[in-house]
């Protein structure tokens, strides 16, 4: 199962030493999600990580740093949006809804589904039952393309697991762990990230 790391909506000091050394610790996946932010912060937080992992950065806003900075791909937030020209290759999107998967999927690399369970960090609540996920599995709606978004922790991987989930989308799980204004030690949040890794297996 992918593990799909997404940043805070707000900058911080520290990120970009948190976000190395989460490299280091062999995150695959890593979603820069800052709506609303100047362009210019996005590059120079891309400015400050390891160029040679950039294959792994998707971006959810400014896509024109997809090329600038040669990313893995880019990531469409709005359902009804459609894709950008000259992006074909390595595009994600999200929907609250089940019943898009199935056209999503196919000009996608894979789909966010949320919300699964209420939110570790804006306090948005789930939307989808597991009677809505079960069955969406049985029809083959969710399979190994298809990433549990909304709520996912370490607690809940296995349910995404078991409803058959390629993937997991975490965000207030592994942020929640670090206190941007105050903090500057980034142990827990290191170990809880490896924890994640070895149940996502």
């Amino acid at each position: 199962m992918k593990l799909v790391i997404q940043t805070l909506p707000t900058f911080f000091v520290e990120e970009d030493k948190i976000l190395t050394a989460l490299f280091d610790e062999g995150m695959d996946i890593l979603h820069i999600n800052k709506p609303n932010s100047e362009p210019l912060y996005a590059e120079r937080l891309l400015s400050l990580l390891p160029s040679n992992k950039y294959d792994k950065v998707v971006v959810h806003q400014n896509y024109y740093l997809k090329q600038e900075y040669d990313l893995r791909g880019i990531h469409i937030d709005d359902p009804a949006t459609p894709v950008p020209d000259g992006f074909r290759r390595h595009v994600s999107r999200s929907t609250p809804n089940i019943s898009d998967l199935k056209e999503m999927k196919k000009h996608c690399d894979y789909v966010m589904l949320y919300s699964l369970f209420d939110s570790l960090h804006d306090g948005a609540k789930a939307s989808l039952t597991m009677e809505d996920m079960q069955e969406a599995r049985k029809k083959g709606l969710i399979d190994r393309h298809v990433y549990a978004l909304g709520g996912m922790s370490l607690e809940n991987l296995q349910q995404a697991k078991d409803l058959g989930f390629g993937g997991v989308v975490i965000c207030g799980d592994l942020w929640n762990r670090f206190n941007i204004q105050h903090e500057l030690n980034f142990h827990e949040l290191i170990n809880h990230f490896r924890k994640l890794k070895k149940a996502a297996g």
